[in-house]
C-alpha cells in the first residue's frame, strides 16, 4: 500500500501547533489550577461533530499524578466507543524501530556511525547514493533518501480502499521505490547528514537492517524487545503476508468511496512495521522508553538530541512542511525515533504521531513523564480538518497553561 510520510506525520502534527494567542486565552482559562486537569476541558476538547471530519477518539492524559481519559461515540452508527479501544498506530512503530536498533548497538551488533552500504551491500545503488549513509542518519531523518514510491502516481480514495488489504515485505517497498518499473528511478534529496527532512523510507531501509542482523522477522524483535518486557499485551505487529482486522473492541477509522458511502477501514495489510495498539499501552511504551527500561543511558540520549552541523548547531530543516513552531523552528526537531514539541510554558514534550488510512494518533511525554498524553482520532467518511483540529483542543485542554 502506498503511504504519503509527509501526508501521514502533516495530518497529526497539529499536537504541537498552539498559536500564541490560543495559548493565551488557554491559560487565562485555567488559571488557578495549574496543578489540576481540567476534565471538563478534556472532554469538550474530543466531543467531534461532522464538520471535524473525524469518527471518533479516545485519549489518555497524565499530568501531576492525576490521570484523565475520554472517549467520544462513533458519529457514524452513534455506537459508544470504549476507553480500552484498539486502533492501528501508524508512523508510532518508528520509535519502536529505533530502540530495537539502539539495544543491537548496545549489544555491539550494529555501529549506528556505520553505513548502510556497508550492512546490506547493493542495497543502494552506487550510481545515485555514493555517499556512504550511517544508520543514525536513517533514524534522525537526515539520511536524504527519497520517500517510499517516490514518483509513482497518485492514486484515488477508491483505489486507496480497495488496496488496503496489501502487505508489503520491507523488501517490497525497498525495490518498488529504488528500482521503479515504468518510471524514472528517484536520487537523493541532499547529501547525508546536511539537512533533516521526515522519511519513512529510511525506516524502510532500518527494518530490513534489523531482520538482516537478527535473522528475525520485525514482528519477532518488537515482541521479543518491547511488547513482552513492557507488558503491551494489546499490542500487536502485522501478520507477514495477510490482512488483519483492528481486535476488538476497536476505533473505527472510516474511509468514503467516491459515491459518498463509508467504508469501514479497520481491516488493512500495511507494511512489517505496522501495529495496533490502545492508549494504555502506548503509554507503558513511552513510560518505559523514558524511565530506563529498554535503553542503557548512553543510546537513551539519542532519544533527545535533534542533529547538528559541523558548527554544532542544530541543521537545517528541509521545508516548512515540519518543524515550523517554536523557537526553533526552521531546524531540526527529529531525533532518533522522536520529535519534539515545544509548550506555551516553553516546556518539551518528545513523541510521536502516526497515521494509516482511516487512523490518526500521537503519544507524546515530557522526560520526566509528568506530563504524558495519547490519543487516537478514528476519521469519518465525510471531509473535514479531523485530527489536527482535534488534536490541537486536546493539546490546549491537556497542557495549554
Amino acid at each position: 500500500m502506498r503511504r504519503s510520510s509527509a501526508l501521514s506525520l502533516t495530518a497529526a502534527l497539529a499536537f504541537g501547533i498552539i498559536a500564541p494567542a490560543q495559548a493565551a486565552t488557554a491559560a487565562s482559562a485555567h488559571a488557578g489550577t495549574a496543578t489540576d486537569l481540567d476534565r471538563a476541558a478534556l472532554s469538550k476538547a474530543i466531543s467531534v461533530g461532522p464538520a471535524d471530519g473525524a469518527a471518533g477518539v479516545v485519549a489518555d492524559v497524565h499530568a501531576n499524578g492525576q490521570r484523565w481519559r475520554g472517549t467520544s461515540g462513533d458519529i457514524n452508527t452513534g455506537k459508544p466507543i470504549g476507553p480500552d479501544a484498539h486502533f492501528r498506530i501508524g508512523s508510532i512503530s518508528k520509535p519502536m524501530e529505533a530502540v530495537i536498533l539502539l539495544q543491537l548497538s548496545a549489544e555491539g551488533r550494529v555501529d549506528l556511525d556505520q553505513s548502510i552500504q556497508h550492512y546490506l551491500p547493493g542495497l543502494l545503488p552506487e550510481d545515485r547514493f555514493a555517499e556512504p549513509v550511517s544508520v543514525r542518519q536513517l533514524l534522525n531523518h537526515t539520511s536524504g533518501l527519497p520517500q517510499d514510491f517516490e514518483g509513482a502516481p497518485a492514486i484515488s480514495g477508491d483505489e486507496m480502499i480497495e488496496r488496503r488489504l496489501e502487505y508489503l515485505s520491507f523488501d517490497e517497498v525497498i525495490e518498488q521505490t529504488l528500482r521503479p518499473v515504468g518510471r524514472p528511478a528517484p536520487g537523493p534529496h541532499f547529501r547525508p547528514g546536511t539537512r533533516q527532512e521526515y522519511n519513512s523510507f529510511g525506516y524502510r531501509v532500518a527494518g530490513k537492517l534489523i531482520e538482516e542482523i537478527t535473522r528475525h522477522s520485525y514482528r519477532y524483535e518488537v515482541t521479543a524487545r518491547i511488547l513482552k518486557p513492557l507488558k503491551m499485551r494489546e499490542t500487536r505487529a502485522a501478520v507477514p503476508g495477510r490482512s488483519t482486522p483492528v481486535p476488538a473492541p476497536y476505533l473505527p477509522g472510516y474511509m468514503s468511496r467516491s459515491t459518498g458511502e463509508p467504508v469501514d477501514v479497520n481491516v488493512q495489510g500495511g507494511l512489517p512495521a505496522s501495529m495496533t495498539s490502545t492508549t494504555g499501552d502506548l503509554d507503558r511504551f513511552i513510560s518505559g522508553l523514558f524511565d530506563g527500561r529498554l535503553l542503557r543511558p548512553e543510546q537513551a540520549a539519542e532519544l533527545f538530541a535533534v542533529p547538528k552541523g559541523t558548527d554544532g548547531k542544530p541543521l537545517p530543516y528541509a521545508d516548512g512542511s515540519n518543524c515550523n513552531t517554536g523557537p526553533a523552528r526552521g531546524t531540526a526537531c527529529f531525533s532518533v525515533g522522536l520529535m519534539s514539541v515545544t509548550l506555551p510554558d516553553g516546556s518539551v514534550l518528545w513523541g510521536k504521531t502516526g497515521s494509516d488510512p482511516g487512523y490518526r494518533s500521537g503519544v507524546f511525554a515530557s522526560p520526566d513523564l509528568n506530563r504524558r498524553a495519547v490519543y487516537a482520532i478514528g476519521m469519518s467518511s465525510s471531509p473535514g480538518n479531523g485530527a489536527e483540529a482535534v488534536a490541537q483542543r486536546l493539546a490546549l485542554a491537556a497542557f495549554g497553561r
